[in-house]
């Protein structure tokens, strides 16, 4: 007879979180306790995605802060991201301080967290953020997205006019900000970390470089062909969105590899379910 091993749990319980089944996860978890399997931190990482994932905030935050071993920086970042979205600053100020004792040099956790203030307009804290990263000689990697057309690997970064094509490129994006616009959505300007006017910022959330490898992969290809764009770094949150409403609008199937994950966009979802 084959035993299941915490390798096994690793599969199952990654696929409740990603399913939204909390109390399979749960049932699967105590089944792992009763046949006397140690969890590894993989284990522990699934357990805290399921419940952060299925919007458990409370019930995640004491389920780390009880583990028998000391969280990795994976457990604290996904804390914290679940936490975005809630006044809960006990839950934001102990994960940021654990990510940054983890990783004092990791530009993501600092991005994650301007990010996280820039939602709430706290202008103040995102420019100690930039003091801190200066201070810490941290520097931000520039955001890169890629497609491939026809053999050939089109790089873009935000606001990049040197593409050959970049006139028919912003005609695209004029396009997509008229049915982005038509269909209700609007623009996260906290995603632009920048004290300006709203205005300045949905200009520049129209040209973040997932936006134009999307709008060049619409340019230069039909349906059903699936555009496939691979970022470096995590999926912008309101490109996120736009993203959902261009699958639907055209009717296009979309995948984005960021740092993160796979996003693969269909009929105005994502299979993340919006989470991070």
């Amino acid at each position: 007879q084959i035993r299941p091993n915490n390798v096994t749990f690793i599969g199952v319980l990654s696929a409740c979180a990603h399913n939204g089944l909390v109390d399979d996860g749960r049932r699967y978890w105590s089944t792992m306790q009763e046949m006397g399997i140690k969890a590894s931190m993989e284990n522990y990482g699934c357990m805290v995605d399921l419940l952060c994932r299925s919007g458990l905030l409370d019930e995640a935050y004491s389920f780390v802060t009880s583990m028998p071993i000391l969280p990795n920086s994976v457990i604290w970042r996904n804390l914290l991201v679940a936490s975005k979205s809630s006044n809960r600053t006990d839950i934001v100020g102990l994960a940021s301080k654990k990510l940054f004792e983890l990783e004092p040099q990791n530009p993501e956790n600092y991005v994650l967290l301007s990010n996280l203030y820039a939602l709430n307009s706290q202008w103040d804290r995102v420019r100690y953020m930039r003091k801190k990263m200066k201070d810490n000689n941290v520097t931000v990697v520039a955001g890169c997205s890629s497609i491939e057309i026809n053999g050939y690997l089109h790089k873009f970064v935000v606001s990049d006019g040197s593409h050959p094509e970049i006139k028919e490129i912003r005609v695209v994006l004029r396009e997509i900000a008229d049915r982005v616009l038509r269909s209700g959505h609007k623009p996260w300007t906290a995603a632009v970390l920048h004290d300006v006017g709203e205005e300045e910022k949905e200009i520049a959330l129209c040209e973040h470089s997932e936006r134009l490898a999307i709008a060049y992969g619409l340019l230069k290809t039909k349906a059903p062909h699936v555009i496939r764009v691979v970022k470096n770094l995590r999926f912008c949150p309101d490109c996120h969105e736009v993203a959902k409403i261009i699958s639907k609008s055209y009717g296009r199937e979309i995948i984005v590899r960021d740092r993160v994950r796979f996003h693969r966009f269909i009929g105005g979802s994502c299979s993340c379910n919006d989470f991070w």
